[in-house]
């Protein structure tokens, strides 16, 4: 199987949801601290990275599509980052700015390449800049190939049942990376990719694997979903669509850091079958582009020169 970059040169992917900085800090561990029983890490090195749905538009891009980016930040040195590293990777940002609120920023503290402590900064965003996602969505969608949801239940997607709306009325397909069990917010879509911890919320737990499949095609079919695939960790991936189940076992790699996977798995899934490609053969490009991120230390992306 080739991978189709000429095709993917061509796809242009609107990215909307919860943007994030992910800060990490690198440092040694040599003693404890006399204060309290905790390591005590001297800084060497900080590093920021694009995080959330800004990382699937990187992705996207380090993938050879063209990426434009639509999310809430706060006004605040977070948000410049965001804009600064989407300008560098190539991706076209267009971020609402929320006076009331943070930009959602993760912060790592790593010692000798262990994660040792995450601090999660995160406000809810007002109604007003809702309505500015909206506005803007509706300006640009049908300028795209794809339209990608990536919620982190951050609240950039509060009202994601009328982005799909307006979506589905300019013909542009709708891919959802979801959160949460309240699964009905997302009628409409054309593919949802829940893993199995978010799958189990929606549908409970699955004893066998024709179970599993039973449930899955119920819910794609009261969602009109055209497409629903379950994203499986150590399991691989199971894509169910109306010709029934298929299966995709992990490829083998040795799994480094998980951050970010998801993202990896949706941006591959965007450009290939915004490519062209059926969801099978997308679905297949997704799971080598997540067996190769894995093997990543931190939230990483993975190029077209790596997949092919």
């Amino acid at each position: 199987m080739i991978f189709p970059l000429e095709a993917v040169h061509r796809v242009n992917v609107l990215v909307v949801g919860d943007v994030m900085l992910d800060r990490y800090w690198f440092g040694e561990v040599e003693r404890i601290s006399p204060e309290a029983p905790v390591p005590v890490v001297r800084v060497a090195r900080r590093e920021d990275r694009l995080g959330g749905a800004a990382n699937v538009a990187r992705n996207i891009v380090a993938m050879g599509a063209r990426a434009t980016l639509l999310g809430i930040v706060g006004a605040d040195e977070a948000g410049e980052q965001i804009q600064a590293l989407s300008s560098e990777a190539g991706v076209v940002a267009r971020l609402v700015t929320d006076s009331a609120l943070h930009t959602t920023l993760k912060m790592r503290v790593l010692g000798r390449q262990q994660q040792l402590l995450r601090i999660d900064f995160e406000q809810t965003p007002v109604k007003a800049s809702l309505a500015r996602i909206e506005a803007e969505l509706s300006a640009l969608v049908a300028k795209h190939d794809m339209l990608v949801l990536s919620d982190y239940a951050k609240g950039a997607l509060g009202q994601v049942e009328a982005l799909i709306r307006i979506a589905r009325h300019a013909g542009v397909p709708v891919l959802v990376d979801p959160k949460g069990h309240m699964y009905k917010r997302y009628f409409g879509a054309t593919m949802m990719t829940p893993n199995r911890a978010e799958m189990r919320e929606a549908i409970g737990h699955w004893q066998t694997e024709e179970e599993l499949a039973s449930r899955a095609q119920a819910l794609r079919t009261e969602l009109e979903l055209e497409a629903l695939l379950v994203t499986r960790s150590e399991q691989g991936m199971t894509l169910f669509t109306q010709n029934g189940r298929e299966h995709i076992d992990a490829q083998a790699h040795e799994v480094f850091d998980v951050s970010g996977a998801g993202d990896t798995v949706l941006a591959a899934l965007a450009v290939t079958r915004a490519a062209g490609l059926d969801w099978g053969d997308a679905v297949k490009w997704a799971n080598r582009a997540g067996g190769i991120v894995v093997g990543k230390l931190g939230t990483s992306v993975v190029t077209a020169g790596e997949l092919t």
